[in-house]
């Protein structure tokens, strides 16, 4: 018996795009309609989101996390600035407000790109724990944003390699935040049986 949405767990999500020319207007963002219109198409849960448009200085990205962390975002979602290059330091004002880091989300993002371009080894993706938030750095182009997330699927659309966020409501539950409800289509999540507040049909 499928929930009522009325049911479901209403959530907070911090959406952030980090981009010295975005933020100042010399091109328009396209990260944070990416981000919401993933997470919009991935969650049946009703979403408030929390956005921010934000140049890439590592002290102000390390204080919009912990912003969206204290406003109740049990999520949140970076894109742009983990590459080399001299002004991405989006990984490094990550950690600066890391309680705990969860390495596995990085390297599979890593596994996933690999698969179309040889550059993805560049990317420095993290993903850390503060409080009961999970914040995750994600790649800049929505593309790859959707690609990192979902994962990889043949033409008949069988999973290959999973997405990330495959394992982000389980991650969520164990901090102690509330129960993400994916859509399979989109992003089928997987818990423990024990951890399922629904059980799925056999």
């Amino acid at each position: 018996m499928t929930e009522s949405v009325s049911s479901r767990d209403a959530v907070k999500i911090g959406i952030v795009s980090i981009s010295d020319r975005a933020s100042s207007g010399v091109y328009e963002d396209k990260g944070l309609p990416a981000l919401q219109d993933w997470l919009t198409r991935a969650l049946h849960n009703p979403i408030a989101f929390e956005s921010r448009l934000i140049p890439d200085e590592q002290a102000g990205i390390s204080a919009a996390l912990i912003e969206l962390v204290d406003a109740g975002c049990c999520l949140v979602l970076t894109t742009g600035g983990t590459g080399p290059a001299l002004r991405d330091v989006t990984p490094e004002a990550t950690l600066a407000v890391a309680h705990k880091e969860m390495p596995g989300f990085g390297e599979q993002m890593r596994q996933i790109s690999l698969k179309f371009v040889p550059t993805a080894i560049l990317s420095r993706q993290v993903a850390v724990v503060r409080d009961q938030s999970l914040i995750i750095n994600l790649p800049g182009q929505p593309k790859a944003i959707a690609e990192t997330l979902e994962g990889l699927k043949d033409a008949e659309g069988k999973q290959i390699v999973p997405g990330i966020f495959a394992a982000v409501p389980y991650c969520v539950d164990l901090i102690g935040g509330p129960y993400l409800e994916t859509r399979d289509e989109v992003c089928k999540a997987f818990r423990p049986k024990n951890a399922m507040r629904t059980p799925r049909p056999a």
